[in-house]
């Protein structure tokens, strides 16, 4: 299976802060410590991508997961994977970049969405 996630399996950012709103999906940010101290979506769980595996059994099997990372990309092998082990996952479309894009607030306010590096300006 490729590691690009599908059609079915990406939520675009306004889908995805519905189902959060209505409380019917968990998001999960697998993005590294210092991104997610810039910047976050409110009630995210913070697992990133390296300990995902290892931390699996924390995440619910009884409604959908939402991965999200900066861009998409990080997210999307989380959701693939996810999505082979049987779990009903999706990928935030464009990440936490076109979260914010879309005018959806992050944590805290007023913040800025990191850089994938912590050594970018």
């Amino acid at each position: 299976m490729s590691d690009e996630p599908t059609e079915t399996s990406a939520l675009d950012p306004a889908r995805a802060a519905e189902m959060l709103a209505a409380g019917t999906a968990e998001i999960v940010d697998v993005r590294q410590d210092f991104e997610w101290e810039a910047s976050r979506i409110a009630g995210a769980k913070h697992i990133p991508l390296e300990t995902l595996p290892s931390r699996a059994a924390e995440l619910p099997r009884d409604r959908p997961v939402i991965f999200q990372c900066r861009t998409g990309a990080r997210s999307g092998m989380a959701t693939a994977a996810f999505l082979d082990a049987g779990f009903d996952a999706y990928n935030l479309e464009g990440g936490l970049e076109a979260w914010v894009a879309e005018g959806l607030e992050v944590e805290p306010e007023g913040a800025a969405v990191a850089s994938a590096r912590p050594d970018n300006t």
